[in-house]
């Protein structure tokens, strides 16, 4: 394995028959593992969440938990952890706004994301408020779309392997 430090190691293999299968490697060795059962929705979808809390900084997005020592199984019934922390559920709306983006074809202004993410977060009963730049959704967007292009291009058997860095992100609370 390679030393990625305080990094969460993501590794993001494209399979012979076409699915996908996720692995991530915590700073302490221990890992989590799922594979994609849908075709190919999560790839996609987890680059993206990728893109969002590396702009964002978000500490305790779905990256920064499966750090934590969430595993993939964990979102979902019987959420044994409890409730998804708030900087997750921030990070997932903003991930399905993109993937909207993404089935649609159709790009959102920051203003209408920002919107519709704070929609969401009141419906969970959150009082909280992250704004989405301007310009960090473009760089959110051109991450994913970098990242995207090196997925499609990934030979059947490949790995693609990405740091999530945890020494860039503010420090869990």
């Amino acid at each position: 394995m390679t030393d990625f430090g305080r990094s969460l190691e993501i590794r993001l293999k494209k399979a012979t028959d076409g699915r996908a299968s996720l692995a991530c490697i915590r700073p302490d060795g221990s890992t989590t593992c799922q594979r994609d059962r849908t075709g190919g929705f999560f790839p996609i979808h987890d680059l993206t969440h990728y893109a969002v809390e590396t702009v964002l900084r978000l500490g305790r997005g779905f990256f920064g938990i499966v750090a934590e020592g969430w595993d993939l199984t964990d979102f979902g019934p019987p959420w044994q952890h409890g409730p998804l922390p708030t900087e997750t559920l921030l990070a997932e709306s903003i991930v399905g706004m993109l993937d909207l983006e993404r089935a649609t074809g159709h790009l959102t202004s920051a203003d209408n994301l920002n919107d519709a993410v704070q929609q969401k977060l009141v419906q969970a009963g959150l009082d909280y408020r992250r704004e989405v730049s301007p310009d960090e959704l473009v760089r959110i967007r051109a991450i994913r779309s970098e990242l995207s292009g090196r997925w499609q291009a990934l030979l059947p058997g490949d790995t693609m392997i990405l740091a999530f860095n945890l020494s860039d992100q503010p420090t869990a609370q």
